[in-house]
């Protein structure tokens, strides 16, 4: 199993972070894998909703659908799955002196071939952490008022 994890002060309280967390849609803002995050239906978002999401890494194109299968106060967990892997993206937000703290974690499992490939799937995603970091931090304190 590949995980990756991320911790990240930002300038706004929880519930704002949260709000905007819990739409998976805007991974496309800040994932620099994700070429796209589209919702299924509309309504609240509630546990039980997904998205269509797009991704490019290592060159290869693929597709997975998402789905929120978990939200308490302070945590949010979803659900992502295609024929070649199954990941678990948790968020964690906690009030911090400056706003929030914010725990992002992706746990991904590889299926069949693709397990063969999962050492440098994980050299990527480590560099694509990183810059998803750095992206969330920066779309979540353009949240933060002037």
């Amino acid at each position: 199993m590949i995980v990756v994890e991320r911790s990240l002060a930002v300038h706004v309280p929880p519930p704002v972070a949260l709000g905007y967390l819990t739409d998976f849609g805007n991974t496309a803002v800040w994932d620099p894998a994700v070429r796209e995050s589209v919702r299924h239906g509309a309504g609240p978002i509630v546990p039980g909703v997904s998205w269509r999401q797009v991704c490019r890494l290592l060159g290869i194109t693929t597709e997975l659908t998402y789905t929120l299968v978990g939200a308490e106060p302070g945590r949010l967990m979803f659900h992502g799955r295609n024929e070649g892997a199954t990941c678990v993206d948790t968020a964690v937000v906690r009030a911090a002196p400056t706003g929030s703290l914010v725990v992002y974690r992706v746990e991904l499992e590889m299926h069949g071939l693709a397990k063969l490939a999962s050492r440098l799937i994980k050299m990527e995603f480590e560099k694509v952490g990183n810059r998803g970091a750095a992206a969330l931090t920066q779309a979540l304190n353009s949240l933060a008022p002037a």
